[in-house]
Order: C-alpha cells, then sequence, then structure tokens
C-alpha cells in the first residue's frame, strides 16, 4: 500500500511490527521536520545558483524608477518645453491675479499696462507704434549685412558677410554647376519640344 503496510489478510504481529516501523520512522524524521520548518525557500535560476530575491526586487524598483523618471522627461518634451514654459507663466499670472482684490482702481499699473498692450481693431495710432517697436527691435538685434554689389549665386542661397570685400575667389564649381543644370534643362525642354512637334 501507499502508507508502506501490507494489503490483504495480515496477522496481528505483522501488523503491530508495521505500526512499530512506522512510529520509528517517525521519529527518526521528526528532527528533520523541526528544522525544515521554519527554513526559508531557496530559488534557483536554469543554471542552478541561489537567487536573491530582495536584491532582485530593489533591482527591479530602481530600474523602474529609472524607467518612470524617463519616462517623465520624454513626456515633459513631448509636449514642448516653451509650451510648459508658457503654461507655467500663464499659472502663475492667474494667481498673481487672484490675489488682487476684485475691484481694480485707476492707479493700477497692472491693468494701465494690459490695457495698453492690447492690439484694437481700427486704432489710428496702432500702425504708428507697431513701426515704433520694429525700429526698436531692428536697432537692438539686427547684425550688420553685405551692402555691395550682387554676390555670385551659390547652391544654398546663402548671403555673404558684411566683411566680404566683394572679390570672388571661389574655383569656379558653383558656376559650373549651374550651368550644368541649365544646360541639362534646356536639353530635356528641347527633346519634349522636338517630340510633341507633330501633333
Amino acid at each position: 500500500m501507499f502508507s508502506g503496510a501490507r494489503a490483504g489478510l495480515v496477522s496481528a504481529d505483522v501488523l503491530r511490527w508495521e505500526q512499530q516501523e512506522l512510529r520509528r520512522q517517525e521519529r527518526s524524521n521528526k528532527h528533520l521536520e523541526e528544522e525544515s520548518r521554519h527554513t526559508e525557500t531557496v530559488f534557483r535560476d536554469k543554471l542552478g545558483r541561489r537567487r536573491d530575491l530582495a536584491q532582485e526586487r530593489l533591482e527591479q524598483q530602481q530600474r523602474a524608477e529609472a524607467q518612470s523618471e524617463r519616462d517623465e522627461q520624454y513626456a515633459k518634451w513631448g509636449k514642448g518645453l516653451a509650451q510648459g514654459r508658457q503654461q507655467q507663466q500663464n499659472v502663475e499670472d492667474a494667481i498673481k491675479e487672484m490675489q488682487k482684490p476684485l475691484a481694480r482702481y485707476i492707479d493700477d499699473q497692472d491693468l494701465d499696462r494690459m490695457l495698453r498692450e492690447q492690439e484694437r481693431e481700427g486704432d489710428p495710432m496702432a500702425d504708428l507704434i507697431k513701426k515704433r517697436k520694429a525700429k526698436e527691435n531692428k536697432e537692438k538685434k539686427e547684425k550688420p549685412r553685405y551692402k555691395g554689389p550682387a554676390p555670385p549665386l551659390n547652391r544654398f542661397n546663402i548671403w555673404p558677410g558684411h566683411r566680404w570685400d566683394g572679390v570672388d575667389r571661389s574655383n569656379g564649381f558653383e558656376q559650373q554647376r549651374f550651368a550644368r543644370i541649365a544646360n541639362k534643362k534646356a536639353v530635356q525642354e528641347l527633346a519634349y519640344k522636338w517630340s510633341v512637334e507633330d501633333m
């Protein structure tokens, strides 16, 4: 039988002997049961090496944190940095406006500046103000440009710097390239005209 006892018709002596044998085996395995009761389960990988689950959990948590930081950074970049700054500025402006009293008086500088900066349709002075602002911005930011005779063409339509003396020091590659392009176009146009001439 599964328990180790004999099956079928058994005498009392054999039955007593089997029970004593089972008790002896249980007593001999008792210390193994006590030892194994409080032991931890050993987990192993495919190669049979012990796995440290606490360390693996810690590493997995660190990887998840790094991944979440990276995802958050990409989400911020996906929305656009300038748009994020603009949204933050709008929130700060709204908070600043909420802290002001509801009634605004004539000496409120923020209200005055906001009303002055608004552009209204049909305002006769708006063009003058735009020109004045453009002139101020132009004086501040515009870099000097070349003011001599028309420079030779190049592939990228780059205008020469303001210090260029007007002398063409190239090896002629640009002119040859433009000549080849123009020649190719002329030949294609001539071939097309010749092919449709009889129609």
